[in-house]
């Protein structure tokens, strides 16, 4: 999976199409990823312990992987990912520039 957690990424389909965020956390496993401010749900919870509060809660559902893309800090555009290697280290590269992400 090329899309890391922390990388900025940019939703291609769906509902959410066109949104930017932050990825929170990824699963290569499932490939998915959740990604700030994308696919919020709302979320009924009862307080668990007496002085807690329950409510309704927005939180974020995972996205499959295919539906986002990185975007590049140089070109502040989707793009895809390359790889480049420098040195005996494997770097992430844009497609398009060549910066290194």
């Amino acid at each position: 999976m090329k899309i890391k957690t922390g990388d900025k990424v940019i939703v291609l389909s769906g509902k959410d199409k066109g949104k930017t965020g932050k990825v929170i956390s990824a699963d290569p496993k499932n490939g998915k990823v959740i990604v700030e401010g994308v696919s919020v749900a709302t979320k009924h919870q009862k307080p668990k312990k007496k002085g807690q509060d329950g409510g309704i809660m927005k939180v974020e559902t995972p996205v499959y992987v295919s539906k986002v893309q990185l975007v590049c800090p140089k070109c502040d555009k989707g793009v895809r990912v390359g790889y480049k290697y420098v040195a005996d280290k494997k770097l992430r590269v844009c497609r398009k520039c060549g910066a290194e992400i």
